[in-house]
């Protein structure tokens, strides 16, 4: 409301992928058109805030883009991925060698990138954004690369999903394993094609 006051033309909104929910099936990845599924709070006030501006640049002419990104790392990473950076630098073995699965990341690099191109393209006005490096990972895949930016070799024991399941059940942490476990894949081909835009690093 601020900015429709001062006439500011565009606003980008920096929300989450979580609207969408914690998972996505196997082979089916999430899409700006993927029906919202907020598990938490931060995810339903990201929601909710998203609509706030859809309502807002309805009565107004103020320009609004939303952009959902899921886990940012780089630079000044903290919470769970510092948390896996840490724990591979110090040496433990990790019981997650047998985890088949796929997750998209955004490296800072590229989420930045991306904001700045929704500023000013004239296609972004009005429009949802999926960013991702667009390279999908797998746990293990990710755990490696990490050591090898590291310069040291990962410790991953072939630990079978379902004794890690019982594992987080048993021990409360069962949202910690199943994010470890699951997929949580995004298609950012809308993204791509409306901005003329791709990913300008690798996770490398």
């Amino acid at each position: 409301e601020a900015c429709v006051e001062q006439g500011v033309r565009r606003l980008v909104f920096l929300s989450t992928l979580k609207v969408l929910g914690e998972h996505s099936r196997s082979g089916v990845p999430l899409t700006p058109d993927s029906l919202p599924n907020p598990a938490d709070d931060y995810a339903k006030s990201k929601l909710e805030a998203e609509q706030g501006l859809w309502q807002i640049a309805g009565r107004s002419g103020l320009e609004v883009v939303v952009v959902r990104s899921p886990l940012v790392y780089g630079p000044g990473v903290r919470a769970n991925f510092l948390q896996l950076w840490l724990t591979v630098a110090r040496g433990f073995p990790l019981p997650l060698g047998r985890i088949d699965n796929l997750h998209s990341l955004v490296g800072l690099g590229n989420l930045v990138d991306l904001l700045c191109v929704c500023a000013t393209h004239f296609a972004a006005a009005g429009q949802t954004f999926l960013v991702s490096d667009g390279e999908d990972v797998s746990t293990p895949e990710l755990i490696r690369r990490i050591a090898k930016a590291q310069g040291r070799s990962a410790h991953l024991l072939p630990i079978p999903p379902l004794w890690l399941r019982w594992i987080g059940k048993v021990s409360g942490r069962n949202r910690v394993v199943q994010r470890l476990l699951g997929y949580l894949q995004v298609d950012i081909s809308h993204t791509c094609h409306t901005l003329n835009w791709s990913p300008l690093f690798r996770m490398e």
